[in-house]
C-alpha cells in the first residue's frame, strides 16, 4: 500500500525572482567571455545558462484543496499541498489532484429486489480523494473506479432489501430511507477504501417499481391500502358499538335482550363500516313487533 507522504516544496516566488536574474546576469557574463575570446569559460557560462533555463521547469500551481504528486522518473517522492507558486526539483512529473468534494448521481439501473420483483433505483454519492498517493497509484482513473464500486454497491444493496414491506418488522427501501441510505454509505466506502476516497453521504435519488410490473404492483398497494383502511373502521367501529351499549345500560334507557342486543350490534356495525350512506328503517311498532 502507498500512503501519501507531505511534502514542501520551495516557495516559488523568490525562485521567480532569482531565476531570471541569474540568468541574465549568466547570460552578460558570457557573452563578455566570447568577447574577450574566453571560449572555454564561454562554454562553461553557456553550460550554466542551459542549467538555469532547465530550472525554470521546476515552477508549478498548487490550487486550494488541491494536492500535487511529485515523482522522480517513476519514483514516488510525495505530494504538495500548499497553495501558491512552488519549485520543486525540474525533473519531477507533476500529476494535480483534486481534494474538493464531489457529487454524481447514476443511472437508472433496473435490478431485482429480494423477492425477486424488478425495480428501477439510482442514488446520489457525494465523495472526495483524502489520500492522493492511493488514488493514483493504488486503481487506475479513480474516478471511473468510484462510478463503478458505486453502481455496483446500489445494485448489492437492492437485492438485500424488498422494495416495500406489508409488516411493521420487515425492512424495505421505501419506508426506512435513513437506514437504507447509511447502508449504501458504508457499502460504498468499503468498496472504495483502496482508492484513498472518502464517501461523504450516499442517498437513494429514483426508486420505483419496473415498468412491466408497474401497473400491478400498483393494484396490490390499493388493495393492501383498502384492508388496512377497513381494519381500522371495524376497529373504531367496535368500539364506538361498546360505548353505546355501556351507555345505554349505564342510563337505563333500555334493556336489551340477548337477540336485541345481537340485532343493534349487527345494525350499527352495518351502519358504521359501510361505505355507503345507509337508508334507515323507522320501526312504528311495539319493541318485539
Amino acid at each position: 500500500m502507498i500512503r501519501e507522504i507531505p511534502r514542501r516544496p520551495v516557495n516559488g516566488i523568490p525562485m521567480l525572482i532569482i531565476l531570471p536574474l541569474a540568468i541574465l546576469a549568466v547570460g552578460s557574463f558570457t557573452v563578455r567571455l566570447f568577447a574577450r575570446e574566453a571560449i572555454f569559460a564561454g562554454l562553461g557560462g553557456v553550460a550554466l545558462l542551459l542549467v538555469l533555463c532547465v530550472m525554470l521547469a521546476g515552477f508549478f500551481m498548487v490550487a486550494p484543496n488541491e494536492g500535487v504528486v511529485l515523482q522522480l522518473f517513476g519514483d514516488y517522492k510525495g505530494t504538495a499541498r500548499d497553495p501558491g507558486l512552488r519549485w520543486a526539483n525540474p525533473f519531477y512529473s507533476k500529476h494535480k489532484v483534486s481534494n474538493r468534494v464531489r457529487n454524481f448521481e447514476t443511472g437508472k439501473l433496473k435490478v431485482n429486489d429480494v423477492r425477486g420483483n424488478p425495480i428501477e433505483i439510482g442514488c446520489i454519492v457525494v465523495w472526495r480523494v483524502v489520500d492522493t498517493a492511493e488514488a493514483v497509484f493504488q486503481v487506475d482513473h479513480y474516478e471511473d473506479f468510484v462510478h463503478v464500486q458505486s453502481e455496483a454497491a446500489v445494485r448489492s444493496l437492492a437485492n438485500g432489501y424488498a422494495y416495500d414491506s406489508y409488516t411493521d418488522d420487515e425492512k424495505c427501501l421505501v419506508g426506512h430511507t435513513a437506514e437504507v441510505s447509511e447502508k449504501l454509505k458504508n457499502e460504498i466506502q468499503e468498496r472504495l477504501a483502496e482508492a484513498g476516497v472518502e464517501v461523504l453521504e450516499a442517498r437513494i435519488s429514483h426508486l420505483a417499481y419496473a415498468p412491466e410490473i408497474a401497473a400491478a404492483m400498483l393494484q396490490r398497494q390499493q388493495a393492501g391500502a383498502v384492508v388496512a383502511a377497513r381494519a381500522r373502521i371495524v376497529e373504531g367501529a367496535v368500539g364506538m358499538v361498546e360505548h353505546a351499549l355501556e351507555m345505554l345500560a349505564a342510563k337505563h334507557v333500555v334493556e336489551l335482550d340477548d337477540e336485541r342486543r345481537a340485532a343493534m350490534v349487527s345494525n350499527l356495525l352495518v351502519v358504521l363500516c359501510s361505505d355507503r350512506h345507509t337508508q334507515p328503517v323507522v320501526n312504528t311498532g311495539t319493541l318485539y313487533s
